[in-house]
């Protein structure tokens, strides 16, 4: 029997519009009524994922970040692991000058560009959330959950993957939530080691547990969960690496409340 449930948002329990449908939304109250404990396990930053939390009134454990926060039902941070400064103060400026490629920094409670592009809320749905514009050598580069690169042609990230893997190595941990999105946290963070804290605070072993995701930041979580679910819709790197993991429907089809639903509430 599972009794903790993760699960990432964009590409999995969010629709293809960044929202939670009205049968998601009454999946996970009749879950967490039943004494399932749901984990919120994404990329978004924690001020985002907390709107959304309170708007479906439940409780619940948020790993946000891709691991570098987490924060219990009762909104306090329990753990936090930032970028350390001197790769933070390198990430804000390797990209900041590249038209195609947009730099996105989360600094303690904030959001941060290198530049303004209003579509980039079209992501916020469910929550109020804005963006400020920085200069790297003004912001601070203390508090930082992650530094991100999006660009709408996939391919140009792929050099700047293996450029950051090569200048810091274990230092960080560099994954992928989508194609056109690269993500860079402090080396060891996962949101895999964050659930397991998450699964021992509640009193349960990894073993306990299910998660569901669809992109690479998903990939240790899936792993080290009692049993992983991955999306149809999810990244082909992931598929490809665990060739062995149940595949369900995609978000467009509420296939993560589905099953949810099958295992839990049948």
């Amino acid at each position: 029997m599972y009794h903790v449930v993760a699960s990432d948002l964009d590409g999995t329990l969010l629709s293809p519009d960044h929202r939670l449908t009205p049968y998601t939304k009454e999946t996970l109250r009749l879950l967490t009524a039943r004494g399932v404990h749901f984990v919120f396990a994404t990329g978004r930053h924690h001020v985002d994922v907390s709107q959304m939390r309170d708007n479906l009134e439940i409780e619940a454990y948020m790993i946000t970040s891709n691991g570098a926060r987490v924060h219990n039902t009762a909104g306090e941070l329990i753990f936090s692991h930032n970028l350390d400064e001197d790769i933070a103060r390198e990430l804000y400026a390797l990209k900041y000058d590249d038209a195609e490629i947009l730099t996105n920094v989360y600094r303690n409670d904030e959001w941060f560009l290198n530049r303004h592009r209003p579509e980039e809320e079209r992501y916020f749905r469910e929550s109020v959330f804005t963006y400020q514009v920085y200069e790297p050598g003004v912001l601070p580069t203390d508090g930082i959950s992650k530094v991100f690169f999006i660009c709408d042609d996939a391919e140009k990230l792929v050099p700047l993957e293996e450029a950051i893997l090569a200048r810091w190595g274990d230092r960080v941990n560099v994954s992928f939530s989508f194609p056109t999105c690269l993500e860079v946290m402090a080396g060891g963070v996962s949101k895999g080691h964050a659930l397991e804290e998450v699964s021992k605070l509640l009193g349960y072993s990894l073993a306990s547990s299910i998660a569901f995701g669809d992109g690479m930041n998903d990939k240790e979580m899936l792993i080290m969960a009692g049993k992983g679910y991955i999306m149809r819709n999810a990244h082909q790197r992931l598929k490809d690496l665990l060739p062995e993991m149940e595949v369900i429907g995609s978000n467009a089809e509420d296939a993560v409340p589905r099953k949810l639903r099958e295992l839990f509430l049948g």
